[in-house]
């Protein structure tokens, strides 16, 4: 069956009924990154002529020129063409996560309808462009269905408890804030009746406008006067890595500026920050690369997809499993920056991915439930 996709679409209208074609987004995008409307056009497959054209009558329409050509310069975009160009992006990033879910349950009903015959695995998952292109991997090579809906880590694990979906996809950080990420999500995980697939590794930093001109270069720093934060949403598996950084700091989030902001996807958070309402953001280096913006890592983390032993048997996921571990998924992660393979297939115990952790004594938060359980049995 063809998969429905939704993105969304700009329609600009003049107060005299004149609309002008959506185009533009894709010529604007193609001069920012070339810096010659020669070059752009051929991007975008248009005549030297008609790209011109496009802006002059884009430029009509607004008041206002969209493009600065200097002789022996090429091309730039003006303020006002550079700010269509990230409230384009910046809509598209925002949201990607809800549209894409919209998509996920439409298709999942459309094939029920057809009666189509293919299993569906559900993925719940933090979103992540590791985890993006599991629906893509098994479309191409397998023969099962994956609907796959984003939402926070915490979200998605507590799916997976409750029997909403089949796989659950998290992150967690390595070193000394595993067991403080751990004891988030120990309430969700049982080493009896849940295993852990192993997926990747990608970095966590700091998305800062190119070339750092604030020079930003720590968490520390986001606290200065002047400097605008971006945040992940509340429960993101980002968000709960950001406030234990800035515990382990004694910094207090009410010093931050913007702390309160909550973005769904790491790409919002890049687009933010690059259309210049905020100077910084928390996220992964794909996003900010996306948005040709700076990045300072700042800490290493495992995203991996929990699951129910019992469906280890079943014929999807043990196909899913195969590709995961074959040449097709490695292709696709190479290419992402930031982001590693990290033996992707291996199923692990949950307590051997705890690293020793197991939700009772790790943590004082933890310490009155697991005297709870104790006093009941």
């Amino acid at each position: 069956m063809t998969r429905i996709t939704i993105r969304p679409a700009w329609t600009f209208v003049s107060e005299t009924g004149e609309k002008v074609d959506p185009l533009l987004f894709e010529l604007l995008a193609a001069i920012h990154d070339a810096g010659k409307l020669t070059l752009a056009a051929q991007h975008v497959k248009l005549s030297y002529r008609y790209a011109w054209e496009l802006l002059e009558r884009w430029e009509r329409f607004f008041g206002a020129p969209l493009v600065r050509k200097q002789r022996g310069r090429g091309a730039t975009l003006s303020v006002l063409g550079a700010k269509l160009l990230w409230a384009e992006q910046r809509s598209d990033a925002s949201l990607f996560t809800q549209l894409e879910n919209i998509a996920s349950e439409l298709n999942l009903e459309i094939g029920q309808a057809l009666r189509e015959t293919q299993t569906v695995l559900q993925l719940h998952a933090s979103h992540g462009y590791a985890v993006e292109k599991l629906p893509a991997l098994m479309h191409r090579h397998g023969h099962a269905t994956i609907d796959l809906q984003y939402m926070g880590s915490s979200a998605a694990l507590a799916s997976l408890a409750r029997s909403a979906c089949d796989l659950a996809g998290f992150h967690v950080p390595e070193g000394d804030l595993a067991p403080v990420m751990w004891a988030q999500y120990a309430r969700w995980l049982s080493a009896r009746r849940h295993a852990i697939v192993r997926l990747v590794t990608r970095t966590q930093g700091i998305i800062v406008a190119k070339g750092n001109p604030l020079r930003i270069e720590s968490i520390d720093d986001l606290v200065r006067p002047g400097v605008r934060f971006v945040n992940r949403q509340a429960g993101s598996g980002t968000r709960i890595l950001f406030d234990a950084l800035l515990a382990q700091r004694g910094i207090d989030a009410r010093r931050i500026h913007g702390y309160d902001t909550g973005e769904f996807t790491h790409a919002a958070v890049a687009a933010f920050v690059a259309s210049g309402m905020a100077d910084a953001g928390f996220g992964v280096e794909p996003a900010a690369r996306q948005f040709k913006l700076g990045f300072v890592p700042m800490i290493k983390e495992r995203y991996m997809l929990a699951c129910r032993k019992g469906s280890l048997r079943r014929e999807p996921m043990r196909e899913l499993i195969a590709l995961l571990r074959g040449p097709e998924y490695r292709a696709m992660i190479e290419p992402v920056p930031g982001y590693a393979l990290d033996d992707p297939g291996a199923v692990e115990r949950v307590n051997a991915m705890m690293g020793g952790f197991d939700g009772s004594t790790s943590t004082p938060a933890t310490q009155p439930r697991a005297r709870a359980r104790r006093n009941a049995k």
